[in-house]
């Protein structure tokens, strides 16, 4: 891609950001309306425990379980443990 192109792509990229941010007015979220009945707002120790801490417990978690769970490492390969390099036979 040359930079005539590079440079129409960025263009077109930043004029459609800018014109959808002009669009959506953020000044029409004070409106409220018919039946709105917002709740009290959370607390920031709330919120982080419920955006960052409960994900990142529920990921451990499962993790945890998944590595205490798992029986890969106890199937053994009947073929290669009937193997035997010594000789029994005597002469």
């Amino acid at each position: 891609m040359d930079k005539k192109n590079a440079l129409r792509a960025g263009a077109l990229a930043a004029g459609t950001t800018l014109m959808m941010l002009l669009m959506s007015s953020p000044a029409l979220a004070l409106n409220r309306d018919d039946g709105d009945d917002p709740g009290t707002g959370l607390s920031v120790i709330e919120t982080l425990g419920l955006y960052v801490l409960i994900p990142i417990g529920l990921f451990v978690a499962i993790a945890g379980l998944v590595m205490v769970l798992d029986k890969s490492h106890q199937k053994k390969d009947p073929t290669s443990s009937n193997i035997r390099t010594e000789a029994d036979a005597k002469a």
